[in-house]
């Protein structure tokens, strides 16, 4: 990896513990006590002016009297000296600032002032800060331990569980307690770690930045987040971007979707979460992966470390029990994964080696003779293996004996080495310790959750889907036309002017400042028409009786222009009333909404929908963060659950959607040239034409910011 600002971070060849006191257990003691006993091999340095010595290190009253600078500052000092610390340890030269204290931003008041203070001093100086309220991190290749969490307390005489494989993960956590219970459990599990941070507070180093250096050191194989908000939009996509473009998967649990947990959220870590529809969209464009809890993540992280990307989404079971292969068969169909019946052919060479009575479908059933004689269900891996029936292979078995199992390394280890699919085991059973090491030596991570199994196959086959994608490209459009300053809201035919500039053109439709107007334009336009009254006032015109629809001849346009306009004016009495658009009607289709909502940390995020004006009703939407392309658009609309309704269903002609994703793709490049004034669009109804035609943008409303 080249130079990271964060190398020296996580790499220190010093680090100075600030109120090191000799009591171990107070958390000033506990950290000198987890720096020395986990093997740190550079310098420690106690700073504080009460001792002399500490367990045989000479302890400072300053930074400045311990001569050279550090690399590395753990604080654990009353929140009140933090922000003199800072000071002092940018004139020691030091780099970096790890405060584990609290009493900050998640107090409020004049906590908030005091880490704004640090923030402020971190940018005038360059010193690095992590935290406050944080619990500082461990490096676990580097035996660098700035944490007082019990999860890495030296245990001399306790042996490590077996690596399941070589390659390590990092967790980034907002929470320090869940950062290390991850680390604890996914250590339980099997897997190797590179680092756990926990970020805290973050007054300066953010998640993205922890982010940006684990997607790019070779030490790090995937990355684990534990976020209740993400504070740098921009830079968490890059890191996130990055990542994926070295084919590193990032596994994420987000809190805070909640009433009660955006409480949870603020007070812990005094920052409201983001809309969780904003997080989800940018997940899914690059190919972050979720998990809902701990076991989750744990089984996600372990299936992405140990197995190859797979080319679809088939798996093959292989199995010992009926009842396990049906249950894990269940479990997969449930996680949009298909367990397809065998060809005839690959079902006759699996009659070979398995009993009359049990069945080579799929789930291959080797029976329960399958757990003394391993071998059999080795050589049905091989069969699947080999085929281009299957995209991965799940094996099902009970691991708790002591003596005997299914997966024996001497002979899996190099079938797993060498397969060409991804291949995982679930335990039906708790595993006894022999069945634990026989799994890792094998080389396959062990499930015992066949809920989270399921999902951890499916987590698999999204990030095979990610890396297919093509990468991201950051667009910065400049405007292609001026909004009005001052302006709160652009109606209707403003609005569409506004969209006119970026390539989509409205509808037939003129604006008519009278009766005899609407009359001549409906004329020009040809019947039937709709009238609506245009006001920035008054943004939704069905409510006001601003809308006349299907209107067929001159006298009709005429006779409905005054009585809508007392309508409206009824309504809304002091509303500024700019005219009255006269639109051709659009041809039958499929009615659908198009918007744009600017999230606070991610920017623009667009929205396509089924129902157009029912869609609240419906609930069939699909999110993305601009920008995007017609690509990344069509995937969208293809997402949603009615997305059938376009694709000829039940003998109706296909509606082509290119159209609309070329729409919602113009659509996000207005909304990034103008992301400092436009806060939502609405483009609702859009009417896809049955007839394939094209589209009609039925109406549009545009909210600005001041």
């Amino acid at each position: 990896m080249t130079s990271h600002m964060l190398e020296s971070f996580f790499w220190p060849r010093s680090v100075a513990v600030l109120g090191a006191s000799p009591d171990p257990h107070r958390i000033r003691g506990l950290l000198l006590r987890h720096l020395r006993d986990n093997g740190f091999q550079g310098r420690i340095v106690p700073v504080n002016p009460s001792y002399q010595e500490i367990g045989g290190l000479r302890c400072y009253p300053s930074l400045e009297a311990a001569g050279e600078p550090v690399d590395v500052a753990v604080v654990a000092i009353p929140a009140s000296a933090v922000p003199g610390a800072a000071e002092e340890c940018a004139r020691a030269g030091v780099k970096h600032m790890v405060v584990i204290s609290s009493g900050f931003a998640e107090e409020g008041g004049a906590a908030s002032e005091m880490q704004a203070r640090i923030r402020d001093i971190a940018r005038r100086t360059g010193l690095r800060i992590a935290g406050p309220n944080c619990e500082g991190y461990w490096n676990a290749l580097g035996r660098v331990s700035t944490t007082f969490s019990p999860t890495v307390e030296a245990k001399p005489n306790e042996r490590p569980p077996t690596l399941v494989s070589d390659r390590r993960i990092g967790v980034i956590a907002q929470s320090g307690g869940i950062g290390f219970s991850l680390f604890n459990r996914g250590q339980a599990a099997g897997l190797g770690f590179s680092y756990v941070m926990s970020t805290g507070n973050e007054a300066d180093l953010t998640l993205a930045d922890f982010l940006d250096y684990m997607a790019r050191d070779d030490r790090t194989h995937a990355v684990m987040l534990f976020c209740e908000t993400i504070r740098d939009g921009a830079g968490f996509i890059a890191a996130a971007e990055e990542a994926r473009a070295r084919g590193k998967p990032i596994v994420a649990i987000k809190v805070g979707h909640s009433e009660a947990g955006q409480r949870a959220a603020a007070s812990h870590t005094a920052a409201l979460s983001g809309a969780h529809t904003a997080y989800r969209a940018v997940f899914g464009k690059y190919g972050i992966l979720e998990a809902d809890d701990p076991d989750e993540a744990v089984a996600i992280a372990g299936t992405l470390l140990t197995c190859k990307p797979p080319r679809g989404r088939r798996v093959g079971v292989v199995t010992v029990s009926g009842g396990g292969g049906a249950w894990m068969a269940d479990t997969l169909a449930a996680n949009n994964l298909a367990v397809p019946p065998l060809s005839p052919a690959l079902q006759e060479n699996l009659r070979g080696l398995i009993p009359s009575y049990a069945s080579p479908q799929n789930p291959v059933d080797v029976t329960a003779q399958g757990s003394n004689t391993g071998p059999v269900a080795m050589r049905a891996l091989e069969m699947l293996d080999a085929s281009d029936e299957v995209d991965s292979i799940v094996l099902v078995s009970s691991l708790a004996s002591e003596t005997r199992v299914m997966v024996d390394p001497a002979r899996a280890r190099p079938l797993i080495d060498a397969a060409r699919k991804p291949v995982t085991i679930w335990s039906y059973t708790i595993p006894s310790d022999f069945g634990r090491r026989q799994s890792a030596e094998s080389g396959l991570f062990l499930h015992t959750n066949l809920r989270a199994c399921g999902i951890a196959m499916d987590r698999l086959a999204k990030h095979a889907e990610a890396l297919a994608r093509k990468p991201a490209v950051p667009a910065k459009p400049e405007p292609r036309v001026e909004i009005p300053a001052g302006a709160r809201v652009l109606s209707e035919h403003r609005a569409k002017a506004l969209l006119a500039a970026y390539g989509l053109p409205p509808a037939r439709e003129r604006l008519a400042g009278s009766a005899t107007e609407a009359g001549a334009a409906a004329e020009a336009l040809g019947f039937p028409v709709a009238l609506k009254i245009q006001s920035p006032d008054i943004p939704h015109k069905t409510e006001a009786g601003g809308v006349r629809l299907d209107l067929r001849d001159r006298a009709a346009v005429e006779a409905a222009y005054a009585p809508m306009l007392d309508s409206a004016r009824r309504h809304a009495p002091g509303a500024a009333i700019e005219g009255v658009l006269v639109q051709r009607m659009a041809p039958k289709g499929v009615e659908l909404a198009v918007g744009m909502v600017s999230d606070p940390t991610f920017g623009p995020i667009m929205m396509v929908g089924f129902g157009g004006t029912t869609i609240e009703l419906h609930g069939d939407v699909a999110h993305a963060p601009a920008p995007l392309s017609a690509e990344d658009a069509e995937a969208m609309i293809r997402s949603l659950r009615s997305a059938r309704l376009l694709a000829g269903f039940r003998g109706a002609a296909p509606v082509p959607v290119g159209p609309l994703a070329e729409l919602i793709a113009r659509l996000s490049e207005a909304a990034m040239a103008h992301r400092e004034r436009i806060a939502e669009m609405e483009l609702n109804p859009v009417i896809l034409h049955a007839d394939g035609s094209g589209l009609t943008i039925a109406d549009a409303l545009v909210l600005l910011r001041d």
